[in-house]
C-alpha cells in the first residue's frame, strides 16, 4: 500500500454514513447535477434502482424522472442512510420510492427494473463479480445499469477490471459517459 492509497481511502471499506452529509451540496451539483446525468437514461414509468443510494443524492432525481407511475428502489447496506433518503422523500412529497437494506453478500433483490445506477459505490463491493450478476438479474432484458466511480480514489485499471466483470457477467458496454470528476461506463443488459 502507498501513500495515496491512505490518503484517498482506496483501500476497501464502506463510507460511512456520517461523511455522506458531505456529498450533498451547491459545489457538486454544480458538478454533478443529477438531473443532467440521469435525464437522458430514465424515462417515465420506469423502475429504477439507486445501489449504495446513501442519502439520496441521485434517488430524489431518479423519483421525479420516473414520475408516479414509475417507481425507484434505494438499496444501501446502512440503515442511517436509508432513513435519511426517506426523510428527504418524505419532506419532498416524493411516494413513488421504495427502501430496500442490503446485505455485505448479497442485495437481495426480486424485481425487475429497467436502470440501475452505481453511483461511486462499485470499489466498495467486496465480491464484485457475484454484485454484477445480481444487478444483471434485476434488470429487464434492454436495461441498463450505469457505473460511475471517483477518478481520486479508483485508479483507471481498477475500473476497467470492474468493467471487464461486467462484460463477463453479460452486460454489453454501450457507452462511456462523461461524468465530472469520474469514471463512468454505461452497460446494457441484451
Amino acid at each position: 500500500m502507498n501513500i495515496l492509497d491512505v490518503l484517498f481511502c482506496r483501500v476497501g471499506h464502506t463510507c460511512p454514513w456520517w461523511i455522506c452529509f458531505t456529498f450533498d451540496n451547491p459545489l457538486r451539483r454544480q458538478l454533478q447535477n443529477p438531473d443532467l446525468i440521469l435525464k437522458d437514461l430514465v424515462q417515465q414509468g420506469q423502475t429504477a434502482l439507486d445501489i449504495g443510494c446513501g442519502m439520496g443524492y441521485f434517488s430524489l432525481a431518479l423519483a421525479r424522472i420516473v414520475g408516479q407511475e414509475g417507481k425507484v428502489i434505494c438499496i444501501d447496506l446502512q440503515e442511517k442512510m436509508l432513513e435519511t433518503v426517506r426523510r428527504k422523500a418524505k419532506q419532498a412529497g416524493l411516494n413513488n420510492i421504495q427502501f430496500h437494506r442490503c446485505s455485505v453478500d448479497s442485495l437481495g433483490l426480486t424485481v425487475s427494473a429497467d436502470f440501475a445506477l452505481a453511483f461511486w459505490m462499485v470499489h466498495e463491493v467486496r465480491n464484485q463479480p457475484k454484485f454484477l450478476e445480481e444487478v444483471r438479474d434485476s434488470l429487464k432484458a434492454g436495461g441498463t445499469f450505469l457505473i460511475v466511480e471517483p477518478k481520486l480514489h479508483v485508479a483507471e485499471s481498477a475500473f476497467d477490471r470492474s468493467t471487464a466483470a461486467a462484460e463477463a457477467a453479460g452486460f454489453k458496454i454501450i457507452g462511456r459517459p462523461n461524468v465530472s470528476m469520474s469514471r463512468a461506463v454505461l452497460l446494457g443488459k441484451p
